[in-house]
């Protein structure tokens, strides 16, 4: 077979609806300055799907030092890799303050997190390591273990009689293979909103001797009282051997970082592949998330903002009797009942009818005959867009029951390829 005839032959469970759900369902054109509120195909609609937890993106002060920083280097310095040619000062200072706010020895920067992740647990482990992960991780750290050819145990989500359970038989293992053990779990699970539970894995690190590695993209600058993340919320930075955050949710940005001793980030600026063969971070992209990271820390009335609209929401939600799962975090999913085609029924419905743009996810992110609506809100918002969500909801909800999206299929309003 020509391989051009089989990839085209082989969507997936997504792609297989592509052609009805192309730039409506799948590649949505949002339009305007980011916003709580934006338009969609010439509509105003009340956005539910940016991460933009702080409202950073279109904050004066950091537009004020992108922009700067992009008049005065361009999008294009510094050319070349970090090791290469594209090492800074700048590059280095950001590095230094984001260590000293996670507590660590030192950090490095990722030009984008996912790949900066797959590419941390490719540095870290050879044939002879072991490594347990929680079997809700997301899919960079999935993608990492793709390349890991040694052993590797997954436990059910958070479930910590399972995860020690997984534990002896993986010490086990890396003794009979003279390997190290590595735990690899989330700070916030970015699909259902719930914690990682931090304290319940450490409880087992001294007894079978692991190294912890979190992934706190959506902790970062959200959770703990300093916004340090969610190690610093269950009180256990200490504990936590390499932090991971990104730049791309509360900071509005691109890019990431791992935080932990400075023998291992050497080791890493000299192993990573996605930074070693890949351009420096550009320059406007830095100055700009060391703005970031100074509002972070310096102007806590941003983190009040948002609980302020989290707790709104979700208790909003939970009173008109949602189901929004543990979310223990500014992640807010809707679970109900139905497939496909309730599914985009219903989005059809809220954007078209209720002015609500809110992100849809079904199987096989989520069971089969299972919708989730997941919503993020953001110090943007307003307790006006909480109501007016709440309410529309409410009325989905209803429709939903009383079998309106229950007949025909999804609605053909995307763009066809």
């Amino acid at each position: 077979m020509d391989i051009f005839e089989k990839v085209e032959n082989n969507l997936g469970h997504l792609g297989q609806f592509a052609n009805e759900g192309y730039g409506y369902y799948y590649f949505p054109k949002l339009e305007g300055e980011i916003s709580s509120h934006m338009k969609f195909r010439g509509k105003p609609v009340l956005v539910w799907s940016l991460n933009n937890y702080l409202g950073l993106a279109n904050h004066p002060e950091v537009r004020k030092a992108d922009t700067e920083a992009t008049r005065q280097w361009g999008l294009a310095a510094p050319m070349g890799a970090r090791m290469m040619s594209g090492q800074t000062k700048y590059h280095e200072q950001l590095e230094h303050e984001l260590a000293a706010f996670e507590k660590k020895e030192s950090a490095y920067l990722l030009n984008y997190g996912y790949m900066g992740m797959v590419s941390i647990i490719d540095s870290l482990l050879d044939r002879r390591d072991v490594v347990v992960y929680d079997s809700e991780s997301h899919a960079c750290i999935l993608d990492g273990l793709r390349l890991h050819i040694g052993k590797r145990f997954v436990y059910p989500h958070n479930d910590m009689e399972k995860f020690e359970s997984q534990i002896k038989h993986a010490r086990k293992a890396a003794d009979e293979t003279g390997g190290g053990l590595l735990v690899i779990t989330e700070g916030v699970f970015g699909m259902p909103g719930d914690l990682g539970n931090l304290k319940g894995i450490l409880q087992f690190k001294d007894k079978y001797g692991f190294r912890l590695l979190i992934d706190d993209a959506h902790g970062f600058g959200t959770m703990g009282k300093s916004g340090a993340g969610t190690s610093e919320e269950q009180g256990v930075m200490d504990g936590v051997d390499m932090y991971f955050g990104a730049f791309a949710k509360a900071m509005a940005g691109i890019g990431g970082f791992i935080a932990t001793e400075k023998r291992i980030i050497k080791t890493l600026s000299y192993k990573m592949r996605s930074q070693i063969f890949a351009k420096s971070l550009p320059m406007p992209m830095v100055i700009g998330a060391m703005k970031r990271l100074e509002l972070i820390q310096t102007r806590p009335e941003l983190r009040e903002k948002l609980w302020t609209i989290v707790r709104a929401l979700q208790s909003g939600l939970r009173e008109k009797g949602f189901d929004i799962g543990k979310t223990q975090s500014p992640v807010t999913p809707v679970f109900l009942q139905g497939g496909v085609s309730e599914a985009t029924q219903i989005v059809a419905d809220l954007r078209e009818n209720f002015g609500i743009f809110c992100s849809v996810v079904i199987y096989p992110v989520v069971p089969k005959n299972v919708i989730m609506l997941r919503l993020i809100p953001t110090a943007a918002h307003s307790l006006e867009d909480v109501t007016q969500t709440i309410s529309a909801f409410s009325e989905v909800s209803n429709n939903l029951n009383n079998g309106k999206y229950s007949t025909g299929g999804i609605p053909p309003v995307g763009d066809v390829y």
